[in-house]
């Protein structure tokens, strides 16, 4: 059996699986979690990550994060905590990777526009959207549809879940990655470690492309206490870094610092939580809250940035007017294709003839398939649609397979 002998004995343990849908026989050198890594980054889903919008669209500028960039600084984020904690680093990764495979192309705007439009069916949420990805609409196997990935994999990409949707989930699946939200029990240490990965990244890249675009400036982060504090702490350190022309280094330096301590904090607060529960498995973690934590000052200190960041940076005027233009191109493209279904590939006219003229079906068909195009993708197809371009240069490109 391959497994890590340095796993703690509340970490998941391959070997201990709950397993997949559709039963497999083992990999001759991987293990169950280095299985749906590889099947992840593998997948056409996770390669669309990267013409997907973090907070800036792909064309404003090379050097922006996408959603590819930001799952892969989560996975390095969580891994570096679970080695500390002795977490199993290959379910960390595999649920790093996966957790914004849903997301829409133009970030929460699209989510936003999609959920708008499927409010009459359910609604729309990516990270609902996320584990639909790797369930049903990857086609790469001639058995199954979807990647196969194991409980564990699937539990950690459905990080919230609303009581309708996790009931509607259990009705297929007792006992499955939606029980958690209607008894009250905790994912695994891995599961929950990932979600504060998550906030750490964007808290930091969100602040250096906010800075890189010119949308926020130092003076102002300076003004945000968490990174405000190691930005002044630096200055102290290196005076030399107060000249505009090495606001860049200032800046590295100060996230670098702040990343550090949150992640400290993180390992901190929680191997004093494994100490004092002192879970001796994961059913043991499950039925306890909030082993993986800041502390109380860290929390409150990331809340403020997030305030931050959502007062100065995301709701900005340039980034709202970017929101206003994203929306309607997913608002106009689910128009079309509700009334004209023909508009989309093959694949996605299928489903809609075997539903038999079901509108929810055919909704969530259109919501699929808007769901699973990039950025430019999507300016393409309206454009070929309507004729309008809605952004300047979006001479877009790309094609959904």
């Amino acid at each position: 059996m391959l497994e890590k002998g340095n796993l703690a004995r509340y970490a998941s343990h391959p070997g201990a699986s709950r397993g997949r849908f559709h039963a497999e026989p083992p990999a001759p050198t991987r293990t169950e979690y280095q299985r749906d890594r590889d099947r992840i980054v593998h997948s056409t889903a996770f390669r669309r990550l990267v013409y997907k919008t973090q907070v800036f669209l792909n064309h404003e500028g090379d050097l922006f994060r996408t959603r590819m960039t930001h799952s892969l600084e989560v996975a390095q984020l969580g891994r570096s905590v679970g080695r500390s904690l002795g977490l199993n680093e290959d379910l960390i990764e595999a649920i790093a990777l996966a957790h914004d495979l849903g997301h829409t192309p133009f970030g929460h705007a699209g989510q936003d526009a999609l959920h708008a439009c499927m409010a009459p069916w359910g609604g729309f949420e990516h990270n609902l959207q996320s584990l639909r990805v790797v369930d049903h609409l990857e086609e790469r196997y001639p058995q199954w549809n979807g990647l196969n990935l194991t409980f564990e994999t699937r539990e950690g990409i459905l990080k919230h879940c609303s009581r309708t949707n996790a009931l509607a989930i259990e009705a297929v699946e007792p006992e499955g990655v939606g029980r958690r939200f209607l008894d009250g029990s905790s994912p695994s240490l891995e599961a929950q470690l990932c979600n504060l990965a998550d906030e750490i990244a964007y808290n930091a890249h969100d602040i250096d492309d906010g800075v890189r675009s010119g949308l926020i400036d130092l003076e102002q982060v300076a003004q945000a206490s968490l990174l405000g504090n190691y930005l002044n702490a630096t200055l102290v350190e290196h005076p030399g870094l107060a000249s505009p022309s090495t606001d860049r280094r200032l800046l590295y330096e100060s996230i670098r610092r702040m990343l550090s301590a949150m992640v400290y904090d993180l390992i901190e607060t929680t191997r004093g939580a494994l100490e004092r529960a002192a879970p001796p498995d994961v059913a043991a973690v499950r039925a306890q809250r909030g082993l993986v934590a800041f502390s109380g000052p860290m929390q409150q200190a990331s809340q403020r940035l997030k305030t931050f960041l959502m007062h100065n940076l995301y709701r900005h005027s340039q980034v709202m007017e970017t929101t206003a233009r994203a929306r309607q191109i997913i608002q106009e493209l689910f128009e079309i294709y509700c009334t004209n279904p023909a508009q989309m590939p093959a694949r996605f006219m299928t489903r809609i003839d075997q539903a038999d003229g079901d509108p929810r079906q055919t909704a969530r068909t259109v919501a699929d398939y808007i769901a699973g195009m990039t950025d430019r993708y999507a300016m393409r197809e309206h454009h070929r649609h309507t004729g309008l371009r809605i952004f300047a240069g979006d001479a877009a490109h790309g094609r959904i397979e």
